[in-house]
C-alpha cells in the first residue's frame, strides 16, 4: 500500500498485513514488554490482539469506516514508541515504556503523513495515539468530569472508550488493577457531561477558550463575547502556501510576516531570531492597540511557540483563529525550493518530525483548509 487511498479499498486482515512489514512494526516484534502485565509477549503480539479485539466489539459495526480506520490505525501505532522507550526500572527490574504515547504521536503522524492521509484524519489518529491510556485513570482525577471534556475536542471519548476496551482485552494477563469497570465509568461520566459522542456543549467559542487556559475552570461560565479584534495566526512549513492562502481568503488583511521582517532586517532564517521577533511583537500591538483585525503570519509549528503568541493576542482580548496549511511534504519542499528565502529541506524535515499540528483547545477557532477542494 502507498498511500491513504489504497488504505480506504483494503480489508481490515490487509492493513494488518501491510503493517507487518513495515519497520516500525518489526521493532514492535522485537520489543519485549512486561510479563506480569503483557503476558503475550513482545509489542507486536499484543497490537494484534488488540487490531483482532476491536474487530469483535458490539459496537463495531455500526461505526462508520473512517471511524473504524481511526480505531484500526490507533490499535497499530498506540505502542508503537515502546521500541524507543523501552527500560528496565533500576529499582523494580520491571520493564517500563515512559511517554510512549508522547513519542507514538509523533510516530504516528509521520506514518500516516507518509501514506498522504488526510491531515484531519491524521489528527484523529495522532491524537488517539497520545491519549489512549487515559480514560482508565479517570477516577483519579480531581475532577473526572472535566477530564471527559478536556478529551472531547481532542480526541472521541466514544471512541477513546471503545479503544480502551479493545486495548484491555487484547492481552494475556491477569494482574491488572484496571478492569472494565474502570473504562465504563469513563463512558457514563462522559455522557452525563453530555460529551460522549461529541464534543462538549460550551456555552460559546470563548467559554472553551477559557476553561483550557484557567487553573481551576468553571464549566458553566457563560463569558460575554466582546472582542477588541481578530488575529488569523498562520501555521504551516515553510513553503506551505500561507501568503497564498492569506491573498486570496483575507484580501486586505494587514499582516505581520517573520519572513518579511527578516527580508527588512537581512536576517537569517536560522540562527538567533531575537531581533525578528521583537520588531514582530511591536507591530502585533500596534495593530492590538488600535484594536484593528490583522494576520500573524510564521510558521508557528509547535504548541510552546504559539502559546507564547496567543497570550499576547489574548491580553489585548483578541480572537484567535489559526489557520494550519499543510500540503503533501513534496509540494513544501518544492514550493519551498522556489522561494526567494529558502530554508534547507533537511530542516523542514526535522520540523515535521516535531510539528504538533494546532487543536481546539488552543485558541476561539481552527481551521484546516482542504487545499484539494
Amino acid at each position: 500500500m502507498k498511500n491513504w487511498s489504497d488504505i480506504l479499498t483494503a480489508t481490515n486482515d490487509q492493513i494488518v498485513a501491510w503493517a507487518a512489514a513495515q519497520s516500525w512494526a518489526q521493532d514492535m516484534a522485537a520489543c519485549q514488554q512486561d510479563s506480569e502485565w503483557h503476558a503475550e509477549g513482545d509489542v507486536w503480539t499484543h497490537t494484534k490482539m488488540v487490531c483482532n479485539e476491536l474487530t469483535k466489539l458490539a459496537e463495531w459495526n455500526d461505526l462508520s469506516r473512517d471511524d473504524q480506520l481511526v480505531l484500526l490505525f490507533t490499535g497499530l501505532l498506540h505502542d508503537s514508541a515502546k521500541p524507543a522507550t523501552t527500560c528496565v526500572d533500576p529499582e523494580t527490574g520491571r520493564v517500563r515504556s515512559p511517554k510512549h504515547a508522547v513519542k507514538g504521536e509523533h510516530l504516528a503522524r509521520r506514518v500516516l503523513r507518509e501514506l498522504e492521509c488526510h491531515v484531519p484524519t491524521r489528527e484523529r489518529i495522532a491524537r488517539m495515539v497520545r491519549f489512549h491510556g487515559r480514560p482508565v485513570f479517570l477516577m483519579e482525577r480531581k475532577l473526572p468530569e472535566h477530564e471527559v471534556v478536556r478529551m472531547s475536542w481532542l480526541a472521541s471519548n466514544k471512541l477513546l472508550h471503545l479503544f480502551a476496551l479493545a486495548d484491555m482485552r487484547g492481552r494475556t494477563t491477569e494482574c491488572s488493577t484496571r478492569t472494565e469497570d474502570d473504562l465504563t465509568m469513563w463512558r457514563m461520566t462522559a455522557e452525563e457531561t453530555g460529551c460522549y459522542d461529541t464534543p462538549y456543549p460550551f456555552a460559546n467559542d470563548h467559554a472553551r477558550f477559557l476553561f483550557y487556559r484557567q487553573q481551576e475552570p468553571n464549566l458553566h461560565y457563560v463569558p460575554h463575547e466582546d472582542y477588541r479584534c481578530s488575529v488569523t495566526m498562520m501555521s504551516g512549513y515553510p513553503g506551505s502556501g500561507k501568503d497564498t492562502w492569506l491573498a486570496t481568503q483575507r484580501p486586505g488583511l494587514p499582516v505581520v510576516a517573520l519572513d518579511d521582517i527578516r527580508t527588512e532586517l537581512g536576517a537569517p532564517s536560522t540562527g538567533n531570531q531575537g531581533a525578528v521577533i521583537q520588531l514582530a511583537k511591536e507591530r502585533c500591538q500596534e495593530h492590538l492597540r488600535a484594536n484593528r483585525d490583522f494576520a500573524f503570519s510564521a510558521t508557528n509549528l509547535m504548541r510552546q511557540i504559539r502559546s507564547k503568541w496567543i497570550d499576547l493576542f489574548a491580553d489585548y482580548q483578541a480572537r484567535i483563529e489559526i489557520v494550519y496549511i499543510e500540503p503533501p511534504m513534496a509540494t513544501v519542499l518544492q514550493q519551498n525550493k522556489a522561494r526567494d528565502r529558502n530554508v534547507p529541506s533537511d530542516v523542514i524535515l526535522s520540523l515535521a518530525n516535531r510539528t504538533e499540528p494546532p487543536t481546539m483547545k488552543e485558541v476561539h477557532s481552527v481551521l484546516i483548509p482542504d487545499l484539494d477542494a
